[in-house]
């Protein structure tokens, strides 16, 4: 019966996952018809996109403090009701200013779940790069569903319709986790947040060597990733003079390769070598994006964006890395704040991408990205050496 609890569990933080990553992904589809309704650039709208991917960093840290004092169930559900009404005011924004702002929102609530949610599988599973990989891959599975949707609906509703689209998934499922899963316990109920937040103790975890490390590769992976789920589509439709129909389509088939890759990659993460498996993904990342910028045809282009939803599935073995150095204790504050570490800096993607893009063109703004895992594989290999004394 606990068995049968805990992928009820592991399916639903997935849910979950896949429901706050459907009210960010909807916007990336749509991004064409937003800059033509506000008469915006591209460099505006990039940078309102990292203002909410650095919100979802942002709520990181507090979120595992927050689920450390009150237990993981209920920052969960805050973050997946958040997202449903941020994703209501989203749609009815009235102005670019009011659009921008509603969009860190979104971002804030939305990143309230992930980090809590890691911790709550870390006291159901032994196997956490699995388990992890298989939470993970609820975002590449709203990254299949939501573009076609999305631009669907955009197509013939509106892009605010669109939009919209991250509130009817939410809701659903806010109601199914408040419904099959249990109260969590606190881990440290009686430990005063001020202590818990005290700089000292922070600067400490964030300087240990193999924190720093991970955290540094995670920041590359991050800057990719969120560059790649704002701007694939246009890069494809704009750069690549696909349809908009073909470029979402595309767009679906990078996040079912990312989806299907992850808990793959996490299992063999788990088998074999955390640093192994996050190699092979930056091998795939720096082809992956060489690939796609060269690309001359529909086949080199499909066979591209194959390669780079590998590339992006690092995050089963990276997490799994974090985990593996951080006591049960500080998993949720720890975890917490070092996604909020990464992901703070690699929203930068997003914004960086899209000024490239209307400065120089879309072939030198993705090739930058080829360049940047590049520099994480690189890493990894120099790392490997110095840990074997050469």
């Amino acid at each position: 019966m606990r068995w049968r609890y805990r992928h009820t569990v592991l399916g639903l933080c997935m849910l979950a996952f896949f429901a706050t990553m459907v009210a960010r992904l909807a916007i990336s589809p749509v991004v064409p018809d937003i800059v033509d309704a506000f008469d915006v650039s591209h460099g505006l709208v990039g940078l309102a996109l990292s203002g909410m991917w650095a919100a979802y960093a942002l709520s990181q840290f507090p979120s595992g403090v927050l689920g450390d004092r009150y237990g993981e169930r209920v920052v969960i559900l805050t973050a997946v009701g958040g997202t449903a009404v941020a994703s209501l005011l989203l749609a009815l924004s009235p102005s670019f200013a009011l659009f921008a702002l509603v969009a860190v929102g979104l971002g804030a609530a939305a990143g309230l779940h992930y980090s809590v949610a890691t911790t709550l599988l870390t006291r159901q599973f032994d196997d956490i790069g699995r388990a992890i990989g298989v939470h993970v891959a609820g975002g590449p599975l709203a990254g299949l569903l939501a573009p076609i949707a999305a631009a669907a609906v955009g197509a013939r509703y509106g892009w605010q319709a669109a939009i919209a689209t991250g509130a009817a998934v939410a809701i659903p499922v806010f109601i199914l986790f408040a419904w099959r899963v249990e109260r969590t316990e606190p881990r440290v109920p009686d430990e005063p947040i001020r202590e818990r937040v005290a700089l000292d103790g922070l600067r400490e975890l964030l300087t240990r060597p193999e924190i720093a490390y991970t955290t540094g590769l995670a920041i590359i992976g991050a800057f990719t990733w969120q560059a790649t789920a704002s701007f694939l589509p246009a890069f494809l439709e704009e750069g690549q003079a696909f349809s908009r129909t073909m470029a979402g389509a595309l767009f679906s088939l990078y996040f079912v390769v990312h989806g299907a890759t992850q808990p793959l990659l996490g299992a063999l993460s788990d088998r074999y070598s955390r640093d192994a498996a996050v190699a092979g993904t930056m091998v795939m990342g720096t082809g992956g994006y060489l690939l796609l910028v060269g690309a001359n045809g529909t086949a080199t282009t499909v066979l591209a964006v194959v390669v780079v939803g590998v590339s992006m599935s690092w995050g089963a073995p990276l997490q799994s890395r974090f985990m593996d150095n951080l006591a049960d204790a500080e998993r949720g504050r720890g975890f917490g704040l070092v996604r909020t570490v990464y992901m703070t800096v690699g929203a930068a993607g997003s914004v960086v991408v899209g000024a490239l893009a209307d400065l120089v063109g879309w072939e030198v703004a993705f090739g930058l990205l080829a360049v940047v895992m590049g520099i994480a594989l690189a890493a990894i290999v120099t790392n490997r050496l110095f840990s074997l004394g050469y």
